[in-house]
């Protein structure tokens, strides 16, 4: 890949390495007092390196982590409630790595630069509300589900419970992913997941 047309082909170890960096110093110090100076010097390259590569440290900083995203591993198979568990468990996973859910509560607060929140909302938030919709979805067409199933609820109710039950304290429930999706595809009209004749 050349970048802008001109200049050396990036270096993709070099990416990489600043990518690793980036998310080891959010989970360390949080978004305000991260600096892109420290990282490009911990990367082993130079700050303008960086900033070619991502203009603004808010496009740093969701770039990092948006490439922990392993959504392509994850592909449709013919078990919609199969596959919303598996994408309630690796959201799970996500949300649990250091600085996950401060990250949310940094996108929640007034004062966030707004072009961090609609980065944030377009390279994490909304891939991951499309996957859940479209597996509620086919599940819908394959008459899984009930046709009026209100499938726009459904999505924040599947992750929305995940932030409600951090805010009340305590650990997370066995088998969280599992346990939300039944829930959930129950209230939609869907057949206990467990009776082997769904």
């Amino acid at each position: 890949m050349i970048e802008a047309g001109r200049g050396r082909p990036r270096d993709p170890e070099i990416d990489q390495r600043v990518l690793e960096v980036t998310r080891r110093h959010l989970a360390q110090h949080g978004y305000e007092a991260m600096s892109v100076v420290a990282i490009a010097q911990e990367a082993g390259t130079t700050r303008q390196a960086v900033y070619r590569r991502w203009p603004t440290k808010a496009d740093l900083a969701t770039a990092a982590i948006a490439a922990l995203s392993r959504a392509e591993e994850r592909p449709h198979t013919d078990d919609p409630y199969a596959d919303l568990v598996r994408e309630l468990d690796a959201f799970r996973q996500g949300i649990s790595r250091p600085d996950g859910l401060s990250m949310v509560g940094t996108m929640l607060n007034a004062g966030t630069d707004a072009d961090l929140v609609a980065l944030y909302r377009k390279r994490i938030v909304a891939p991951r509300r499309t996957r859940l919709r479209e597996i509620l979805e086919r599940a819908r067409s394959a008459d899984l589900l009930d046709h009026d199933a209100d499938l726009e609820v459904a999505v924040a109710m599947l992750t929305g419970n995940w932030y409600a039950r951090a805010l009340a304290g305590g650990p997370a429930p066995s088998r969280w992913a599992a346990r939300t999706a039944t829930l959930v595809w129950r209230a939609l009209g869907g057949a206990d997941p467990s009776d082997p004749a769904r």
